[in-house]
């Protein structure tokens, strides 16, 4: 079903709906700016988890991973800490991630409707995809993230994992580490 709207989190939120709806076991999303193989949906369904995201890299700034090892709501704020290595060949969890690729469990959406009464809607300053990974976890869910299904991120260029190394090497390792 191709939902449209000019409020991401609003979107997001109709779509997690419809899915439910229509009883689907999964609900994938993938961001009209990113490039990504055809397997990529069977390869993280594959992994059995309840939240799953292919690696890709902002298409901006720093191109840093849009993977976070810090999520967290201080003082009425939200903390985030994005992780600039990671593994590289085997799954491995995160406190949150975008959603430009993402696989979430319907059974995930049932229960934080439930207990939360919402999915994505931003709150503490977080955007939606990390507003909903912070209800997850709040709720005992784990985030996952296999960096073997590599997407592009569509900007100028293509972002990939090969440009933002490149980036890092070209800038002598001068990433400035947090915000961007």
């Amino acid at each position: 079903t191709h939902l449209a709207g000019s409020l991401i989190y609003d979107t997001r939120n109709k779509i997690a709906a419809k899915a439910i709806e229509l009883g689907t076991d999964y609900l994938m999303c993938f961001d009209s700016d990113m490039i990504f193989q055809p397997d990529t949906l069977e390869r993280l369904m594959a992994h059995d988890k309840d939240i799953v995201s292919g690696l890709y890299f902002r298409r901006t700034g720093t191109y840093r991973p849009v993977i976070f090892d810090e999520l967290d709501v201080k003082d009425g704020k939200a903390v985030h800490h994005g992780m600039m290595d990671y593994p590289k060949d085997d799954i491995f969890k995160v406190a949150g991630v975008g959603f430009g690729c993402v696989l979430v469990k319907t059974e995930v959406l049932l229960d934080m409707i439930a207990a939360k009464g919402d999915w994505f809607t931003p709150f503490y300053g977080m955007g939606e995809d990390l507003a909903f990974c912070y209800r997850a976890r709040e709720m005992g869910y784990d985030i996952w993230v296999d960096p073997t299904v590599k997407c592009g991120h569509v900007g100028n260029v293509v972002v990939t994992e090969e440009f933002y190394e490149a980036y890092k090497f070209a800038n002598d390792g001068g990433i400035q580490h947090g915000k961007d």
